[in-house]
């Protein structure tokens, strides 16, 4: 029977191109989203894939949908976080609205979608868990201390729980993905564009799809040896 694998921000950019790939790659995969409705039943249409609506970053919210997908589908055995906006701002203009709403979607989604699947996944002695970071979190980004406090403590979040759930079969790795050719990215204007690019050695944006393959490495039954790790896909632009 195909393992369950939950995608979080799953029906857009990366997280679209992560649910493609487990999907092709044997899971039976659920998505989320936050409150594009029309984009995510272009999905379901084009891929097959189930989506639920909820906010990641409710903790009742999570324990709910998490419940409803599970009586659905079965169990979650695969945990993918990937949801996450941007508020960017410097910290002087930056208000608490501004930091509180990156924190609790980028970040607290993290612990509230973990602490939903669980005690499910050490029952059963098995469990893959990959939570999406960013370059940003490790080398951090102007005008960003929220996006990157909230990516960097992803990185941290990682490594502990990592130690964790190590006895009970469960592994728990970090993506830092560096710019990716999504529609956010193609947004920013060309001649900063240009700018990005130059900063990257390989000379181009990633695409979606290279972090998908690096997420189906990680989630995959013979990667039980590799835990609490960060897969750096960036091109090259920060090497740590």
């Amino acid at each position: 029977m195909s393992r369950v694998a939950l995608v979080t921000g799953g029906t857009r950019g990366i997280g679209e191109a992560i649910s493609l790939a487990l999907k092709s790659a044997g899971y039976k995969v659920v998505a989320t989203y936050a409150g594009n409705d029309e984009a995510a039943k272009q999905f379901t249409a084009e891929t097959g894939i189930p989506t639920h609506r909820f906010d990641v970053g409710d903790y009742d919210a999570c324990q709910a949908a998490v419940r409803a997908i599970e009586g659905e589908v079965g169990p979650v055995e695969v945990l993918i976080n990937n949801a996450g906006i941007t508020r960017d701002g410097t910290m002087h203009k930056m208000t608490f609205e501004q930091w509180n709403q990156v924190i609790q979607t980028n970040l607290t989604s993290c612990f509230n979608m973990c602490h939903a699947v669980l005690d499910g996944m050490r029952e059963r002695n098995f469990g893959r868990i990959v939570n999406i970071g960013s370059i940003n979190g490790q080398a951090g980004q102007y005008g960003q201390v929220n996006y990157a406090a909230a990516k960097s403590g992803i990185h941290g979040f990682t490594k502990a729980l990592a130690q964790e759930g190590a006895a009970k079969g469960i592994t728990v790795n970090a993506i830092a993905p560096g710019y990716i050719a999504t529609e956010m990215v193609r947004a920013v204007p060309e001649n900063v564009l240009q700018k990005i690019v130059a900063r990257i050695p390989v000379g181009r944006l990633g695409e979606a799809s290279e972090i998908a393959r690096g997420v189906t490495f990680l989630v995959a039954d013979d990667a039980g040896f590799v835990t609490g790790s960060t897969l750096s896909i960036n091109g090259g632009q920060h090497m740590y």
